[in-house]
C-alpha cells in the first residue's frame, strides 16, 4: 500500500512541476521576444539498498524553444528584431550580462537606452546613452544614430553600437532575472553576422492552443494520480479491518 501511495504522490508532485512551467509559458504568450520552456519526465533511476531496478519518472527542462516567434510592424524607432539567430546584449541587474530577444528599447530621462524592464542595452563600451535627439536611428548592424536636437534632419551623428551576440544555444540558460545567461557565467562575444530591423518587434513563440492542450493532458494525468491516492488509502482501510475481523 506504501509503495502505490509513494508512486501516485511523487507522479502528482512532478506534474504540478510541468503545470507551472506549462503556466508560465501560456503567461507570457503576448510577451515581446519570449521564448517557450521545453520539459519533459525523464525516468531516473531510484538510489537506495537493492538492484538498480526502479525508475522514478521525474519533470525536467529540456531546454527552451528558440524558434523565432512572428515580426510586427510598429514604426517606431527604438522598436527592433534580432533577424535569424542572436541576442541583445544588457546589463542584467545584478551588473553581469545578459541577453534578450526584447526589442521594444526605451529611453530613460537621461538618455540611456534600455530594454522595457529598464536593463541597460550593452555597446562595445558598455552601456549606450544617448544625447537630446530629435531622431534616432538604429541600423541593421546594430548601430544607434540620432539627429541631434536643432540640426538638420540628414545630420546623423553615431554614439554607439548595439552588442549583438550569437551564443550556442546549448550554453545558455534563463536566469531568476528572466534574461539568458552563459552557463558558468562570462560573456558571449559580439558577433557581426547578427542583424536587427528597425520599427519591427518579434513576438512570443508561444503557442497558445498547442500549450492549453497540453494543461488540459496535464490535469487529467494529475487527477488520476490523486484518483490513485484515494484508492491506496482505501485499500489500506480495508486491509486493516480484515485484520481486525481476523
Amino acid at each position: 500500500m506504501d509503495r502505490s501511495l509513494y508512486l501516485a504522490m511523487t507522479g502528482a508532485a512532478q506534474i504540478l512541476r510541468a503545470q507551472t512551467e506549462v503556466s508560465h509559458n501560456l503567461a507570457n504568450a503576448s510577451t515581446v521576444g519570449f521564448k517557450a520552456e521545453l520539459s519533459a519526465f525523464h525516468g531516473l533511476p531510484v538510489l537506495g539498498q537493492g538492484l538498480p531496478t526502479r525508475i522514478n519518472a521525474v519533470d525536467g527542462g529540456d531546454g527552451y524553444d528558440f524558434t523565432p516567434g512572428t515580426q510586427s510592424t510598429t514604426g517606431r524607432d527604438l522598436d527592433v528584431a534580432v533577424q535569424g539567430p542572436g541576442w541583445i546584449a544588457v546589463q542584467s541587474p545584478d551588473g553581469g550580462e545578459g541577453y534578450t530577444r526584447a526589442g521594444n528599447l526605451q529611453l530613460t530621462p537621461d538618455g540611456m537606452l534600455t530594454d522595457a524592464r529598464g536593463d541597460p542595452v550593452l555597446g562595445d563600451g558598455g552601456p549606450i546613452t544617448l544625447p537630446p535627439a530629435s531622431h534616432v536611428d538604429i541600423g541593421a548592424d546594430g548601430t544607434v544614430s540620432v539627429v541631434p536636437l536643432g540640426e538638420r534632419p540628414d545630420t546623423l551623428v553615431s554614439v554607439g553600437r548595439i552588442r549583438l551576440v550569437n551564443p550556442p544555444a546549448a550554453q545558455l540558460q534563463q536566469g531568476s532575472d528572466g534574461l539568458m545567461h552563459l552557463r558558468g557565467g562570462g560573456q558571449a562575444p559580439a558577433d557581426a553576422s547578427v542583424q536587427v530591423a528597425s520599427g519591427v518587434l518579434e513576438g512570443s513563440n508561444v503557442n497558445p492552443s498547442t500549450a492549453l492542450v497540453k494543461m488540459i493532458e496535464l490535469s487529467r494525468q494529475f487527477e488520476m494520480q490523486i484518483q490513485a491516492v484515494h484508492n491506496a488509502d482505501e485499500n489500506a482501510r480495508a486491509s486493516s479491518q480484515l485484520l481486525q475481523a481476523s
